[in-house]
């Protein structure tokens, strides 16, 4: 589809509707459910805090947890589901809120969808050289926990390279996003002036792992427009476009995998970025 690049260049997004079927979806909805079932509860989670030394060293496994996630599987909770101890207080499937960063690399389910064959040939479509896969997630949005909002952001301030507009983000719906449940809303035409604050690893003995140089401007409401998108369908996120979303405010959740692929061609990484390719796991290519 000629049309592709066009729009997408315009606006800085781009939705494509029932790109993958619903049996797609319901694959990865299954695989997630035993993923769950089968995890444990990180260690950080578990501690009994008493002494700020003790809530430090938590702060820090909380942090390391964080920092290493890139080349694995790891979960990230809600706040307030767990105990002192790691107990859920509620069922664990909806007390988290992402699993992140490698699905894409160590299972078999993501790997498939991610280098699924409409996937290359949309990188193909859309002029990627040599496209690699930087990271991915699974975001739960689920209820009625996730009273989260994710405030408005650029990928790129947490993905950054040189030059920038590198940066590619595919976010896979596996149910009906709605207003209510939590769609994805941008500022058409917000990836053409760069970005104004970014994420970096902080100098090591700092007490946080990531500290931001620069900040955010302040968007008016009115500029976001939201991009609600049936099961099956994909939106493509330029690295540098404003979006958002607000608060599931239904009783249905909002689960969605999504993805970030990097051009790597004439490309520079930042060595300052918080995830980084690991020997383990080296940005894998996207065409297989």
């Amino acid at each position: 589809n000629a049309g592709v690049p066009f729009q997408f260049h315009e606006d800085g997004f781009l939705v494509l509707e029932h790109f993958f079927t619903a049996e797609e979806c319901d694959s990865m909805r299954e695989r997630i459910q035993s993923v769950v079932a089968e995890m444990e509860v990180p260690l950080h989670c578990r501690t009994e805090f008493s002494t700020k030394e003790k809530e430090q060293l938590q702060a820090q496994g909380s942090s390391d947890y964080f920092l290493t996630s890139g080349d694995k599987i790891r979960f990230f909770f809600e706040k307030g589901v767990l105990d002192e101890k790691g107990n859920f207080l509620i069922p664990k499937e909806k007390s988290i809120s992402k699993i992140g960063h490698a699905l894409h690399a160590h299972d078999p389910v993501f790997k498939q969808i991610t280098h699924s064959s409409k996937v290359q040939e949309l990188g193909r479509k859309l002029g990627l050289e040599s496209p690699v896969v930087v990271q991915s997630m699974y975001i739960f949005k689920a209820v009625p926990v996730s009273l989260v909002s994710v405030t408005p952001h650029q990928d790129a301030t947490f993905l950054y390279t040189e030059p920038l507009g590198r940066v590619l983000g595919f976010w896979i719906a596996l149910e009906d996003v709605t207003l209510e449940n939590g769609c994805l809303w941008f500022i058409p035409g917000s990836h053409t002036s760069g970005i104004t604050r970014r994420m970096v690893r902080a100098s090591p003995g700092t007490s946080t792992c990531v500290e931001f140089i620069g900040s955010d401007p302040t968007y008016e409401d009115n500029r976001f427009i939201p991009v609600p998108i049936s099961k099956g369908g994909l939106i493509l996120i330029h690295g540098e476009v404003v979006h958002k979303s607000k608060l599931n405010t239904s009783e249905l959740s909002r689960h969605a995998f999504t993805f970030h692929v990097m051009e790597a061609k004439g490309t520079s990484w930042s060595k300052e970025n918080w995830l980084q390719p690991t020997p383990e796991l080296p940005f894998p290519s996207l065409y297989t």
